[in-house]
């Protein structure tokens, strides 16, 4: 079944860097440990992606998907209300194409943050999207 990102949570996501509530994200470190990291460069890649710009492939969130990509990225906006939380698999981006098109629609501060573009790029397939403590998209 396809899943597709609803118009006002993809417009929440773009938005959400200049808003000034950017995506948290939950991952695994490479010991197995829950790990939170907030994201900036968090954007709709597609109906059922997210993308994000991680400034260092070496760091804490890029080697735990390594070992188990399964993550979380919540959204909160408390002047609107709006909250959900997405559910998927994260893979770094190996294609160059792909990487280019991700950094050119990462946000000009976050790009300023890696100005050097020494980072590398990150796509979650979301597969689950919860709002109210229900799923209200599924790719089951």
């Amino acid at each position: 079944m396809a899943l597709v990102l609803t118009d006002e949570m993809k417009e929440a996501i773009n938005g959400a860097l200049a808003a000034r509530v950017p995506l948290l994200v939950a991952a695994n470190d490479a010991q197995g440990q829950p790990y939170v990291s907030l994201r900036g460069s968090a954007q709709v890649h597609s109906d059922d992606q997210v993308a994000m710009w991680i400034r260092n492939v070496d760091g804490t969130t890029a080697n735990g998907i390594k070992s188990n990509n399964k993550v979380s990225l919540f959204y909160r906006n408390p002047e609107t209300r709006l909250s959900f939380q997405m559910q998927g698999r994260a893979q770094l981006v190996t294609d160059k194409a792909l990487e280019d098109a991700i950094w050119n629609a990462t946000p000009e501060a976050e790009r300023n943050a890696d100005a050097d573009r020494k980072g590398g790029a990150m796509l979650v397939d979301i597969d689950r999207v919860i709002q109210r403590n229900q799923v209200v998209l599924s790719r089951d």
